[in-house]
């Protein structure tokens, strides 16, 4: 919760502040963020092998994550120009991509495997929980301050007091007596693994929409959409309530959303969330062509975005965990992390390159976005099938 606090200050100011204080392009925020995932790919390749490893394991490496996405926050609040902005999304990326495999891998160390849906929903709560708390408190900040820059010093405090934390309060959860092997001892294992990697495939476009929400969605609302007295774009002040309502949501949707499910398998599950995603977009698009009032179209498609993504996350990675040895935890969450890092080198570069070309195509980008849930729904139609096949020959 503390770690997501300091991320809900900027994710969703962050790239109104840098088109239109600092003065890049849409296209270029996208290129930005989108670099964050690349780097983010080489700390989850990093973090999944040294949770795994005796030297390093899941402690050390929350720790050194911490360190990094504060020097991250550090070069972010001084950034005047594009390379300035690309090394501190380059940093933190690193930062984040050290941080989830440890994190998701304490979590499957300490519960029973008949528990572990609710138990990656209760970690995804307090995600949610600091998340939400963060953007309405950088809300405030703003509204208050106009200094889009003191958000960054405040999610930079927030990862050094991480780091206190995780110093004091956390203890090492892999096994004292697991061999030390080598630093790539696991991945051949994982890339071998068919039906990990259908999931990671699927799960790609998962993150993607994610991504969408949290980068393009804010400036398209802000730039594009028709707001009735406002003009044209939803003011901050109204996209501070929408966001912080969205992420709320989440939170309270994400424990009875993982009960209700509990019936389904998985991949189903995931089926599901697939399904929410398309009415998303598809309101998204609506709204942008007018024919939905700006505030309830977005509140509309912000819900069902939280539905979805309470259908998602605490599932996928329970999924994984399932699939993983227990000795290669690490590695095999680290992929699972990896499709949040591929997601969002797609989507914002992509989402900022279609706000950046005629209106047509900035509004029919959600219609295709729509539609895609259907290629989605077909690999997770036949990762049932291999998932069932593994089940039959064990």
């Amino acid at each position: 919760m503390l770690s997501q606090l300091g991320i809900g200050f900027v994710l969703f100011y962050a790239p109104i502040f840098f088109v239109s204080q600092v003065g890049l392009s849409a296209t270029q925020v996208g290129l930005g963020i989108g670099s964050e995932a690349l780097s983010g790919l080489v700390g989850r390749f990093l973090g999944g092998s040294m949770a795994d490893s005796p030297r390093w394991g899941r402690r050390k490496t929350l720790l050194i994550s911490a360190l990094i996405s504060a020097l991250a926050d550090g070069v972010l609040l001084l950034t005047h120009d594009f390379p300035t902005f690309v090394m501190g999304n380059l940093l933190m990326g690193l930062g984040v991509g050290l941080y989830w495999p440890s994190t998701e891998a304490v979590v499957a160390d300490i519960t029973p495997s008949q528990n572990r849906n609710e138990a990656f929903a209760l970690v995804r709560t307090a995600d949610n929980l600091g998340l939400g708390s963060g953007v309405v408190l950088g809300g405030i900040l703003i509204s208050t301050t106009a200094s889009y820059r003191l958000l960054f010093a405040m999610d930079g405090i927030t990862f050094l007091l991480f780091f206190v934390v995780i110093y004091a309060a956390i203890a090492e959860t892999l096994p004292p007596d697991r061999q030390q092997r080598s630093f790539l001892t696991g991945w051949g294992t994982a890339l071998r693994d068919r039906s990990l990697l259908i999931y990671a495939a699927v799960n790609i476009g998962f993150t993607s929409y994610i991504a969408q929400t949290q980068s393009t969605l804010p400036l398209y609302l802000n730039r594009f959409v028709p707001a009735g007295d406002f003009g044209i774009g939803l003011p901050e002040v109204i996209l501070s309530g929408l966001f912080a309502g969205h992420v709320a949501l989440t939170v309270i949707c994400q424990l009875p959303m993982v009960h209700a499910l509990k019936g389904l398998s998985q991949p189903r599950s995931l089926m599901l969330s697939a399904v929410l995603w398309g009415i998303t977009f598809t309101l998204i698009w609506g709204t942008g062509k007018g024919l939905i009032p700006a505030i309830l179209g977005a509140a509309l498609a912000l819900t069902t975005a939280s539905l979805a993504t309470a259908a998602h996350t605490p599932v996928a990675s329970s999924l994984v965990v399932t699939l993983a040895p227990e000795t290669l935890r690490g590695v095999y969450l680290s992929i699972n992390s990896m499709c949040w890092a591929m997601g969002y080198f797609i989507g914002p570069p992509l989402g900022g390159w279609a706000l950046d070309q005629p209106r047509a195509i900035a509004d029919g980008f959600w219609l295709v976005a729509a539609l895609s849930i259907f290629v989605a729904i077909a690999v997770l139609v036949y990762l049932e099938r291999c998932l069932q096949t593994r089940s039959e020959s064990h």
